[in-house]
């Protein structure tokens, strides 16, 4: 069957659109699913993809830096790239690489080799993403067929963590991690072959790419964790430690000359100028911070110390996504009523108390008991964050600067999750070695010959000593994890100066930021 163009005039807010839009909306939103879940879904693997391919616990937080660091750095060059070459023709390069990168990871036999795929689907994902939310803006005309995709692209990107869970689970237990990846090979071949029969083409818009902002920023931050990372197993004083952070000064020094001097730049600096939006910036880097190592060693504390399998952990984490899923429907719906700074600073609190909750993990501690209380406490507080830090961050931007900012804010989650999650592996690891310490001597006096005789070859110690190295490791990085939370609270407070009168026009109409 053959398509054709229904909407050809090019009135504001008029789309270009090819028939069948259902299934239009369709691709552009499981692209975005894809994308979001693979967040999550490799989370669950993380215990299996440690044993299969002998990572330590602190390298193991490459296989989420990887693809956080790639996605984040370059998601502003990404929704820059499908203005200027075209929407649908970048789209669709972003779900190719994407889905090799998924297939060349499932294949990994070595760390390297799966580190290098996820970075690839990180850069992937930062060109497909963007340009699937302005997808939607040149597929479907402007009004309330408009708001529906928009309703439908936001309900996906929320509910993607939550699929991500139990489709990680479901796929480690009943088939191999390696499916986790796989999964996304024949999902991202059908998009890529769908959409050139249903979406149709954006009209080019002149500019510049900033590839050495975009170079210079990712390669900055990417050295300042991978030096953190280091210096949790080889010390500060390590020669690669102190060289990886001399390099990321020098990079991210470059990549502030390098903005500021850009006609085009990929982070346009004005950005900043506004105390409210670096204030929310500041908020999400450090909230993000915090949310990357919860899940992350959440996930390695339910399977290695409770036992639970890949499904029960995907279950375990469900009332997260509803607690999170819950609190932005609140703070949505007051926001016109109280303005935004009640639910940043409230949301804030909340994510402070439950950190500081979970600095009190034994491995004495149940779920019920020990982790979930402090987990709801958590998402909640993120729930009443995410919307309200959305709005604010585009208050006040003129409407051709509002995707820049949005995508600055999605970057920053991205970027501020990769280098919380190496700080609290430096924490992380450090703690973990001074337990070992400790429980090494005890072992060696009440370890089986068998036990010992693996502990030679691992240099892992088997439970009941390695749970407390593990949980004591935990315990401490959430401590860092707390302060970061304390951060996001003092800023909330004592920066934040928006009124309730400033959002109440965008408040009913913002469409979500996307990414």
């Amino acid at each position: 069957m053959t398509t054709s163009p229904l909407i050809e005039d090019q009135k504001p807010g008029a789309a270009r659109r090819e028939g069948h839009p259902g299934i239009a909306l369709t691709v552009i939103a499981a692209c975005q699913l894809m994308v979001v879940l693979d967040a999550t879904i490799v989370n669950i693997a993380l215990p299996h993809i440690q044993d299969a391919l002998e990572f330590s616990t602190t390298d193991l937080t490459w296989v989420v830096s990887a693809y956080t660091l790639a996605f984040g750095g370059l998601l502003l060059l990404g929704g820059r790239a499908g203005d200027i070459l075209g929407r649908r023709r970048v789209f669709m390069t972003g779900i190719l690489l994407f889905t090799l990168a998924s297939l060349l990871g499932g294949l990994a036999q070595e760390p390297w080799q799966l580190l290098a795929a996820r970075a690839l689907q990180g850069v992937g994902g930062a060109i497909a993403s963007p340009t699937s939310l302005a997808l939607i803006t040149t597929t479907f005309a402007e009004g309330p067929e408009r708001n529906r995709a928009f309703g439908v692209f936001a309900a996906v990107s929320a509910g993607g963590g939550a699929i991500g869970l139990l489709a990680g689970g479901m796929l480690t237990e009943w088939l191999d991690w390696r499916w986790v990846l796989f999964v996304n090979v024949p999902i991202g071949v059908l998009i890529a072959v769908l959409t050139p029969r249903y979406i149709g083409e954006s009209e080019r818009h002149p500019g510049r790419f900033d590839i050495a902002g975009a170079l210079t920023s990712t390669a900055g931050m990417a050295s300042l964790v991978y030096g953190f990372i280091r210096a949790s197993e080889e010390g500060w004083r390590d020669t690669l430690t102190l060289g990886s952070f001399g390099a990321a000064v020098v990079l991210l020094l470059a990549f502030g000359i390098i903005e500021s001097r850009a006609r085009e730049p990929i982070t346009p600096l004005r950005m900043f100028a506004d105390r409210n939006r670096s204030g929310t910036y500041v908020i999400m880097l450090s909230l993000a911070a915090a949310m990357f190592g919860m899940f992350f060693f959440i996930v390695l504390f339910v399977q290695n110390v409770l036992r639970y399998s890949p499904i029960e952990s995907g279950l375990a984490f469900l009332p997260v996504t509803v607690a999170i899923v819950t609190g932005a429907g609140l703070s949505q719906r007051f926001l016109p009523v109280l303005g935004p700074k009640p639910f940043m600073v409230t949301g804030s609190t909340l994510v402070v108390l439950g950190l500081g909750w979970q600095t009190f993990i034994t491995p004495d501690s149940s779920y019920v008991g020990g982790i979930l209380g402090p987990m709801l406490l958590f998402a909640f507080g993120m729930g009443l964050n995410f919307v309200t830090l959305t709005l604010t961050a585009v208050s006040g931007v003129a409407q051709h600067e509002a995707g820049a900012a949005s995508g600055l804010l999605n970057a920053t989650q991205q970027v501020g999750g990769s280098l919380g999650l190496s700080i609290l592996t430096t924490v992380f690891g450090t703690a973990s070695r001074d337990e070992t310490e400790k429980q090494l001597p005890k072992f060696l006096a009440d370890g089986t010959a068998e036990q010992k005789a693996e502990f030679a070859k691992t240099h892992q110690l088997p439970a009941p000593w390695g749970h407390e190295v593990l949980a004591q490791g935990i315990s401490t990085a959430f401590v860092p994890a707390a302060a970061m939370a304390v951060l996001a609270l003092a800023t909330a407070a004592l920066v934040i100066k928006v009124r309730k009168s400033d959002l109440d026009a965008l408040a009913g109409t913002a469409g979500p930021a996307g990414g």
